[in-house]
């Protein structure tokens, strides 16, 4: 809980707060006005309603325990919720339905002054908290929950058209050495998954009870797996195998006419890559991305197998003497040599082009570059509690149709790069930044 006497804990919170809102406010402007009613993936919403809803659920969450009212009941509603990007129906929704950008830009401001202005003032020596939970859990709900709209927002964003948006400095990262795929043995050990309830720091809901698991043997791919190495498959009929792919991806498949990675075109006989602000030659040394139906087809093809999350997290934090780290180069904090994460890049870049970040068994590319695809189901771990303030954030999908995502993405902020942190999408969902590498159990 915060009192006055602790009010500057909180200050480092606040600054965070105000990085990630200048994080999203240049995120908009990379998108022309013009574009800003736009829905450049059919399962999610205009664009507009992002511009609202990181502002509306940070109201939601502080007003009450700030002791504010509010000013648009209507704006709070209508800003509150997102879209599970696949299987809930296409929204149907017009431009005209929605406020203009001026109008919801008013919102913005308003909701920011409201908050800030309550923040920075005496708090009439008041702890403050909700549920049980401090000010400071609830700022780095607050903080976290934006810095994943700017990347699910870049996810978006990448799907414009590229006079949509105003580009932005976006070198495109070349391959300085080749890659030579090849796979590292892991020895049998215990892995520590999740947080204890006892740590001082933050976590989501889904990132507790920490327990310890046993791991066998296994190999990995050192690397993730590459344009170069996807488009093998597909050349050797990989989209026209049935048995490559499991009853229900392959009825996606046929049914949705999915030949390729949603970010590859074909022009003539080549392939072209939907880099964030231009369209170049399909890189072959960079990871694939694509979606869990189509990882777990390679994998078939291959003759492997996704890992599961505890071989992912052993593979990458685990060590021969049985000690863990924090990252996978070790407990230093991240910098650029471990890794492309943290808004450093627009694209991926070569997989072999961080051996600084190679975790103690020599795989590389852990963390950044595309979050990885594992094996195993999104779900509870055991002794799992809802937060009482954001039921629904983890348990209205442990349905068996999202999967563990780990690692992180170019556009994956520092602090999410914790080894508790976990991400997940549904199996059909093709414009996440995710690779994969695979496993021979």
């Amino acid at each position: 809980m915060l009192t006055v006497e602790s009010q500057s804990a909180i200050q480092p919170l606040l600054e965070r707060l105000a990085g990630a809102r200048r994080e999203s406010d240049a995120l908009f402007d990379t998108v022309r006005p013009d574009s800003i009613f736009d829905r450049p993936i059919p399962e999610r919403h205009r664009i507009i309603f992002y511009v609202g809803h990181l502002e509306a659920f940070d109201w939601n969450l502080l007003s009450g325990v700030l002791n504010l009212s509010s000013f648009h009941q209507k704006f709070d509603r209508l800003f509150a919720f997102g879209i599970d990007p696949v299987g809930g129906g296409l929204p149907t929704d017009q431009p005209s339905d929605w406020p203009s950008l001026s109008t919801v830009r008013e919102y913005v401001r308003d909701v920011r002054a409201s908050i800030d202005n309550k923040l920075g003032a005496d708090l009439d020596r008041v702890s403050l908290g909700r549920d049980g939970f401090g000010l400071d859990a609830l700022l780095n709900v607050a903080i976290e929950h934006r810095l994943m709209h700017l990347e699910t927002l870049a996810y978006m964003f990448h799907q414009l058209p590229f006079a949509a948006k105003v580009k932005q400095d976006s070198s495109i990262a070349q391959a300085t050495s080749p890659v030579y795929p090849s796979m590292i043995q892991i020895p049998s050990g215990s892995v520590t998954l999740g947080l204890s309830r006892t740590a001082a720091s933050f976590g989501w809901d889904n990132e507790f009870e920490a327990h310890t698991v046993q791991v066998p043997e296994f190999e990995i791919d050192k690397y993730m797996v590459t344009n170069k190495q996807f488009l093998e498959f597909m050349e050797s009929g990989g989209y026209e195998t049935s048995s490559f792919w499991s009853e229900d991806d392959w009825k996606w498949r046929t049914a949705n006419s999915v030949e390729h990675p949603v970010f590859w075109r074909r022009s003539g006989d080549q392939w072209l890559y939907r880099a964030m602000f231009e369209e170049i030659n399909l890189p072959p040394d960079w990871p694939a991305y694509v979606s869990h139906a189509e990882a777990s087809a390679y994998a078939r093809w291959a003759g492997k197998a996704l890992p599961t999350e505890e071989q992912w997290h052993r593979a990458a934090y685990g060590t021969a003497n049985g000690d863990q780290n924090f990252y996978p180069w070790g407990n230093r904090t991240p910098a650029p040599e471990f890794g492309n994460f943290d808004f450093q890049r627009w694209d991926p870049c070569p997989v072999q082009a961080h051996p600084q970040g190679a975790s103690a068994f020599g795989v590389e590319g852990m963390l950044g570059n595309g979050w990885e695809w594992t094996a195993t189901p999104f779900g509870p771990y055991s002794g799992f509690q809802a937060f009482p303030f954001y039921r629904g954030y983890s348990a209205d999908f442990f349905d068996g149709k999202h999967f563990v995502m780990k690692g992180g993405s170019p556009r994956t902020a520092a602090c999410m790069l914790r080894p508790t942190f976990r991400n997940w999408f549904q199996a059909h969902y093709q414009y996440v930044y995710a690779g994969f590498r695979c496993v021979n159990p």
